[in-house]
């Protein structure tokens, strides 16, 4: 189970899977959360867990509801 870091549960969808995060996590924490890694290496075998670990790169593609 998740731990419960205090937000309000947020709904959100990954690759097409429903999934719940909290209000407050950065996008990469809601990803990593529900999957092993963020994306696959473009340039050879491998995954990729975000360039930073810290949110602040564009590993992170995001399309809104809105």
């Amino acid at each position: 189970g998740q731990l419960d870091r205090g937000g309000a549960p947020v709904a959100l969808t990954i690759d097409g899977e429903p999934v719940e995060a909290q209000q407050g996590d950065l996008l990469i924490t809601a990803i990593l959360l529900h999957r092993a890694a963020l994306r696959r290496f473009e340039f050879g075998p491998g995954s990729r867990a975000g360039f930073c670990l810290m949110a602040a790169c564009q590993d992170c593609w995001v399309q809104l509801a809105d």
